[in-house]
């Protein structure tokens, strides 16, 4: 198969080929005078399930009657002769028990960690643990690392990471990693194959031999007779002094082990040959061999400038080059993922092949769902994130909400789920489950609680029907929702398989509904069999995790979940695929889309490790965080050599600018400064990123344009509009009139938030309520007995009223520092008065104008002289005089009614001071005293108010007078504002 000699055989292919295709033809011209057997006993190693199944398309084709073997490295080791070797431990089973060590650590050093960071201290150590078995690194060799000036902190991590450290010694009876038996299975092999070397051929194709047990098996193969590896993405043309740099030869410090050809450079060093010793597998020629000189001279090792100055001039056939080369620059995700999807839905209709290449699975999710509206499902090989799939998002929640009392917000975001009510029989209940899930949300946004219980639940299913039968039905619907919050509220300390069982447990009744006894929904497809998977994996592995409190455990299983990929085995669309970078080797397709070419996406920011710095991982031959980077450099090497490449990137992300990937900064700048014709390609190549761009923006606009609407002026006939209004909503029809249209003639409510933090309203009725329970219980006292009953009052009002733990304390200590100024300040008011009616309520008709006030005042005094003064307190600050004359009227409006004698219980008397009492910090208040002329002036404005707007011709005109521009009103998104200003004249519209 190969010429006699002692060399070790190893190949490579450039960039941008199809990588199987050209291991098949390589392969057979090696074959062609051997017996037809020998192709179906030779095995080939690959890397990835994508690369087995592409070599394996490659070769049954119809051209070849037998195929070879292909595997990949994981399986090494499964076959029959290794059946004495230990099995590997399970990854789950190991990182519990390295949970309980982490525990037992923090016990005794609890200052090192909180114990809620265990999980993750233990996928850290387990991680290590992995990449010390793969590197072959010894617990000596860390015990002596040279640290100086770490301050204790590094005796401190090592006592830490000692945790591990007992995992290398084969007395201590733990099961062996994958890694560390993957290093016996290329020990034996190793032993093996130097004696006996297997008489058939044993390829390696794929891998770049970046990790350290995979390198040796690797080695070993090239180093077989008929063994051979062959490398993707091999820079031929580089010339020998930057493979030397790469090397680390001469004057540089350290090999360049950013570089995208260093795991190249570093194999063939370790294999003992010389640079021309490399060749090509099977003579293949690039697509674009001139696109790749161009690509390798943008990537040389740094420095670079003198080799661009150099080089650059000289280049020729740039245009030709780059001439299926676009570069595409979007103004943000949003129209990168637009322009995305119109290129492969392009390509699907154009018959050919095209991969979107991007290791941003943000992006690929984006384009996925674009995809789907022209009924396009591309063939991603990543699957989906298990906890982003429906069976995953329930668990997630579910487990999320075992153990404690479960809000109004998380019971909807149950039944609202999608396989909520799954298993009830038919459509019909399925249906009525979400209407009767819909009226509810109404009921518990309009009156909450904001905890419902069974019996909150049985009142709502009571009042709530449209009929007996109905009434029955909703109460059994209403008990099943009670019984899944009851078990939701149950938890305790146990082992794993008891909260696997019960979160099982609850998950199922969900699905299965008030009536149905079928769960299966919830583990259907490919998702639901790879949750079952999880939990059965998570029951199973109970005895290595010790007891669990609840919030323990639901901390383990969302990182487990979120480890579980889901992949849908329903047949894609044969021609539009998504590859991670690992994936993208292959390259068999006509157009390839490189995306997210931006640095912290592709490369992705080295990572910080929590134990090692970059000089203690070189010392103990760990592998360094830039390795990372010249992988995904590799990558982006391969991917620009494809027939047609599609270069784009966003220029800002959701939060900010972004800096363009660090190799197509290189590409640009040394296309623009390296001739005039380097200048005119980057040119051209931007230019079919625009065409992309300006097609991409079109995407989502109307065929028509959409003109903004008008400032509104509803006019409603006249016996539609209102004939009663509070006294608080007369300042709402002065300032705000098409509030009014919205409420009382469209009959449309707010609704509230389900889940919302204490706002000024809750605030204000708070303090209302504190008031009135300390001016009912008024007594002889001494100014320090007012305060501590204030301040009793206070505390006992704000546990009662008040759900927000934080929001109490919060109030309370603003009361606490008003309190003794409060005090002194009620007790002048009672040397001058004593209240006589608080929370009073009071209607009063005006015949004139067909018109009803209605109000409730907060606190009516009488004064010593006989005459009676209406308090109002505000939470906040309170209006100016001027305010309350013009706008702020309802304390002169009670006033009026007061007069009239239209307060339940309360005789007619004159008024003779209204006063907003301010209970922020500042205490301020804006007393105003009346004369009889005050009270039949906003009596006459009141009548010439209404009477205005049983004007056929006014309109409810939105925010007419709002006292500030930046004032929210609650239909504002009605009116459409911001498509209007307040300074647009109102547009008036009849309706019938």
């Amino acid at each position: 198969m190969f010429e006699p000699g002692d060399a070790p055989h190893l190949f490579g292919l450039p960039c941008g080929v199809d990588y199987p295709r050209e291991i098949k033809r390589g392969l057979l011209a090696r074959l062609a005078q051997a017996a037809p057997e020998q192709l179906a006993r030779t095995e080939i190693f690959v890397n990835t399930s994508r690369m087995k199944r592409d070599i394996l398309a490659a070769f049954d084709d119809g051209t070849t009657r037998l195929l070879p073997r292909v595997r990949l490295l994981s399986d090494l080791g499964s076959g029959h002769e290794f059946m004495d070797l230990p099995l590997p431990a399970n990854g789950l089973h190991r990182r519990l028990e390295l949970a309980q060590l982490v525990a037992r650590f923090l016990e005794s050093e609890p200052q090192f960690a909180t114990r809620a960071s265990v999980y993750d201290l233990a996928d850290s150590l387990a991680l290590l643990l992995s990449e010390m078995q793969d590197e072959g690194v010894a617990p000596e060799t860390i015990r002596n690392l040279n640290v100086p000036n770490a301050s204790g902190h590094w005796e401190k991590s090592l006592r830490f990471l000692s945790i591990i450290f007992n995992y290398f010694d084969p007395s201590a009876g733990f099961e062996p990693s994958a890694e560390d038996r993957l290093r016996m299975v290329v020990d034996r092999l190793e032993t093996r194959w130097r004696s006996a070397p297997p008489d058939h051929p044993i390829l390696v194709a794929g891998s770049t031999g970046s990790r350290g047990t995979t390198a040796r098996f690797m080695d070993l193969v090239a180093s077989l007779p008929m063994g051979a590896v062959i490398l993707p993405g091999v820079d031929f043309d580089m010339p020998t002094d930057a493979w030397r740099q790469i090397a680390g030869d001469g004057t540089a410090d350290r090999p360049a082990i950013e570089h995208p050809q260093e795991r190249t450079v570093r194999i063939v060093r370790r294999l003992g040959l010389e640079r021309g010793e490399l060749r090509n597998w099977s003579g293949a020629v690039a697509p674009d061999a001139t696109r790749n000189r161009l690509v390798s001279l943008a990537l040389r090792p740094a420095p670079v400038t003198h080799q661009w100055m150099k080089e650059g001039p000289e280049f020729e056939g740039v245009a030709a080059a780059t001439a299926a080369v676009t570069l595409l620059e979007a103004p943000d995700l949003r129209l990168e993922s637009n322009a995305v999807a119109l290129i492969l839905r392009k390509a699907a209709e154009d018959g050919r092949r095209a991969a979107l290449v991007t290791p941003d699975r943000d992006l690929a999710r984006r384009v996925t769902a674009l995809l789907d509206r022209w009924g396009i499902e591309p063939d991603d090989s990543a699957g989906i994130p298990l906890n982003q799939t429906p069976p995953g998002r329930l668990l997630r929640h579910v487990v999320g909400f075992i153990g404690r009392a479960v809000s109004a917000e998380d019971l909807l975001v149950l039944l609202k789920h999608p396989l909520s009510a799954r298993g009830t029989a038919g459509q019909e209940g399925r249906g009525f489950h979400l209407l009767w899930t819909r009226e509810l949300e109404v009921h518990l946004r309009r009156k909450g609680p904001a905890f419902p219980a069974r019996d909150d639940l049985r009142q709502w299913a009571e009042t709530s029907g449209r009929g007996k039968d109905d009434a029955v039905d909703r109460g059994i619907w209403a008990d099943w929702v009670a019984t899944i919050l009851e078990t939701l509220a149950t938890g305790q300390e146990t082992e794993i398989a008891a909260h696997v069982r019960q979160l099982s447990a609850v998950a199922g009744r969900i699905v299965k509904g008030p009536h149905g006894e079928d769960d299966r929904e919830l583990w259907a497809q490919g998702a639901g069999r790879e949750a079952r998977r999880i939990l059965t994996d998570l029951e199973r592995a109970s005895g290595h995790g010790g007891r669990l409190t609840t919030q323990e455990f639901a901390d383990l299983f969302r990182a487990v979940l979120g480890r579980g990929l889901a992949r849908d085995p329903e047949p894609k669309h044969p021609g539009v695929m998504i590859w991670g970078t690992l994936e993208a080797r292959a390259l068999n397709a006509d157009l390839v889309i490189v995306s997210g070419l931006n640095e912290g996406v592709w490369p992705q920011a080295a990572g910080q490790d929590p134990w090692f710095s970059r000089d203690m991982r070189r010392q103990a031959g760990l592998v360094s965080p830039e390795q990372g980077i010249g992988l995904s450099a590799h990558d982006f090497q391969q991917a620009i050599g494809a027939r047609e490449v599609i270069l784009t990137r966003a220029k800002r992300d959701a939060e900010a600018e972004t800096v363009a990937s660090r190799w197509l900064i290189r590409l640009t700048n040394l296309m623009a400064g390296m001739s005039e014709e380097g200048r005119l390609s980057l040119a051209g190549m931007r230019e079919r990123g625009a065409l992309w761009l300006r097609r991409a923006e079109t995407l989502d606009m109307p065929e028509t344009p959409v003109a903004p609407a008008r400032r509104p002026s509803p006019r409603p006939p006249v016996a539609a509009r209102p004939r009663q209004l509070s006294v608080t909503r007369i300042e709402t029809l002065i300032r705000d009139p098409y509030a009014i249209y919205a409420s009382r003639i469209l009959r449309l409510d707010k609704l509230d938030a389900l889940s919302r933090d204490p706002d000024v309203r809750e605030r204000g009725t708070a303090l209302h309520a504190i008031m009135e329970a300390y001016l009912t219980t008024l007594r002889e006292e001494t100014f320090e007995e007012g305060l501590a009953r204030l301040l009793a009052t206070a505390e006992h009002v704000l546990e009662k009223e008040v759900a927000w733990p934080a929001a109490r304390r919060v109030w309370l200590g603003r009361i606490r520092r008003i309190a003794g100024e409060l005090v002194r300040r009620e007790r002048a008011r009672l040397e001058t008065g004593t209240p006589e009616k608080l929370e009073v309520s009071g209607a009063m008709h005006f015949p004139e104008v067909d018109f009803s006030l209605t109000g409730k005042a907060d606190r009516i005094d009488r004064k010593s002289d006989g005459t009676f003064a209406i308090y109002d307190y505000k939470s906040g600050s309170p209006p100016s005089e001027q305010q309350t004359r013009v706008f702020a009227v309802q304390l002169l409006l009670e006033a009026a009614m007061l007069e009239a004698g239209r307060f339940e219980a309360l005789p007619e008397g004159r008024v003779s001071e209204v006063c907003y009492l301010g209970l922020d910090t500042r205490l301020k208040e804006t007393a105003i005293p009346l004369e009889t002329e005050d009270i039949r002036r906003v009596t006459e404005q009141l009548r010439e108010l209404v009477g205005n707007y049983d004007d056929p011709a006014r309109g409810y005109s939105s925010r007419r007078m709002m006292a500030r521009v930046n004032y929210p009103g609650d239909f504002d998104h009605l009116a459409r504002y911001g498509e209007w200003s307040e300074a647009d004249d109102p547009v008036p519209e009849d309706l019938e």
